[in-house]
């Protein structure tokens, strides 16, 4: 449990969650806002909502709203979201019945206290910041950098650096990481077939290629691939941390068996190159691919054996899948398209092929590694759109953002947030699209950013190098673990 600050900035804290009085005085006395993302006061940047009668509504509702008898206290008013003084009142008259908070009772009260607070300064480096990710306990966090660096923190011990690995072979940047289930073992890649591998159990800190440890290197080339060197966007552990499953720029999907130490599939996903991957389920049964050919496409392990050949389609970005991200659950997942939007995605819609004609004739000629996007583009749709929802307001530019769910346990999958070309980090309400934050500090683009999986606790990295942390902290003053705090702008509705 989380509690607000006994004095703060009104103008810095905005709409976020403030001490328990005032929640509880706009609830009680039947205000238009009681929280973060109600509909007045935020702005709605989803293209097309959910109906009410939507699964994936119904789902988030059951996993993020308190027990149906805290709101039947209040007729009439029962879509409101209900105060935590109510909520604790009714936790000690045992309301619910069973003498305790639910899981969703608790992602209720959590969901809204956002992580908007701050910034406060983690690192400072000379390069641009790719990668940043907590560990699946929020214990250690990665971060990769231009310059060949990738440092992991210790979460639980003040942000001290545990492991500084300088990176072998790089060639342009780290452009991924991942870290075994075990949390043994961080692979990084590169434009390069070559993944390497590290030990983050070892107790070296400085960490340098084949200098101070070992860094094997795993060759996802080929004889067949006749001396041409590729680049790996993408690359993930299986969820029993026996393979890695990676994306390339020679339009393919990856499986490495590091039992084996060999690659033991390869397939050509897509036409153009494949910028992200990632697992649907903890089964490791479902793979989701993205590409530059704005499709996304689901591979089914089991039914490998049709090379080349995906379990189905999904279409409705206008240009090149940046990134994707899953729900957990086997159905859905989200993508960050070039097109400048995020989409949700039903996986039981999926197509069986890609439609004759998938691209939609365009007028104009961009590139968006240094263009603006198209004003005129702005409103196109698909005709063929097989999304469950879309929403706007971020700029996917320069560099492949990334996109997230909110952590499950804190939030029930409530928000997803993003990283922006504008500087800033963006969070949007999944069910309503209303965009609750956004989050003001850096100077350059936010490649990628991640939330603490059980914590009111948010990073974010950009390519003016600054990693900074946003909190809902306990008490006005930065936690011990803190090093400086920035004053920057930020805002959110």
């Amino acid at each position: 449990m989380f509690f607000g600050p006994s004095e703060f900035d009104a103008d810095e804290m905005g709409y976020a969650m403030s001490r328990l009085e005032i929640e509880a005085e706009f609830c009680d006395a039947g205000k238009d806002f009681c929280g973060v993302g109600s509909s007045s006061g935020s702005q709605r940047s989803s293209d097309h909502l959910p109906d009410l009668d939507h699964e994936i509504s119904q789902v988030t509702k059951l996993r993020s709203s308190p027990h149906q008898r805290f709101s039947r206290e209040v007729p009439g008013r029962h879509q409101l979201p209900v105060s935590t003084v109510r909520m604790l009142a009714g936790r000690e008259s045992n309301f619910s019945g069973r003498g305790r908070f639910s899981a969703a009772d608790c992602c209720h009260m959590l969901s809204r206290y956002l992580p908007v607070k701050g910034p406060w300064l983690v690192d400072q480096m000379n390069s641009r910041a790719y990668v940043s990710q907590f560990s699946t306990d929020g214990s250690l966090f990665i971060a990769g950098f231009q310059a060949s660096h990738i440092r992991i923190y210790n979460v639980e011990k003040g942000w001290k650096v545990q492991k500084d690995i300088l990176a072998k072979s790089l060639r342009w940047t780290v452009t991924d990481t991942s870290l075994s289930p075990n949390q043994r073992n961080l692979v990084y890649a590169s434009m390069s077939p070559i993944v390497h591998i590290v030990d983050v159990g070892s107790g070296t800190t400085e960490s340098h290629a084949n200098v101070t440890e070992i860094h094997d290197g795993l060759d996802f080339s080929s004889d067949e691939d006749g001396g041409y060197s590729f680049g790996i966007f993408s690359v993930k552990f299986s969820t029993d941390g026996r393979e890695l499953v990676a994306g390339s720029s020679d339009d393919s999907i990856y499986v490495y068996d590091l039992e084996a130490n060999r690659v033991s599939l390869r397939t050509v996903a897509h036409t153009s190159d494949v910028n992200t991957v990632c697992f649907a389920d903890e089964s490791g049964n479902l793979i989701l691919s993205g590409s530059d050919d704005n499709l996304c496409k689901v591979w089914d392990r089991r039914c490998f054996i049709g090379r080349d050949k995906p379990a189905g389609v999904l279409v409705g970005h206008l240009e090149g899948v940046t990134f994707i991200d899953s729900r957990g659950d086997g159905r859905y997942f989200i993508s960050n398209g070039k097109d400048q939007t995020i989409k949700l995605w039903d996986i039981r819609k999926m197509s069986s092929g890609v439609p004759a004609r998938h691209e939609v004739l365009r007028n104009y000629e961009w590139d968006y590694r240094w263009m603006d996007y198209p004003t005129e583009a702005r409103d196109l749709k698909h005709p063929s759109d097989q999304s469950v929802s879309t929403y706007k307001g971020h700029s996917v530019l320069r560099t492949l953002i990334r996109c997230y769910f909110s952590p499950a346990h804190s939030t029930g999958q409530k928000y997803i947030y993003t990283g922006s070309n504008d500087s800033s980090v963006y969070i949007y309400d999944l069910v309503s699209g209303d965009k609750v934050a956004v989050l003001k500090h850096h100077s350059s683009p936010v490649r990628d950013c991640n939330w603490h999986p059980h914590y009111p606790t948010l990073i974010s990295s950009s390519w003016d190098g600054d990693l900074v942390r946003w909190e809902f902290p306990g008490s006005g003053e930065a936690p011990i673990m803190s090093k400086k705090r920035v004053r920057r702008r930020h805002f959110y509705y």
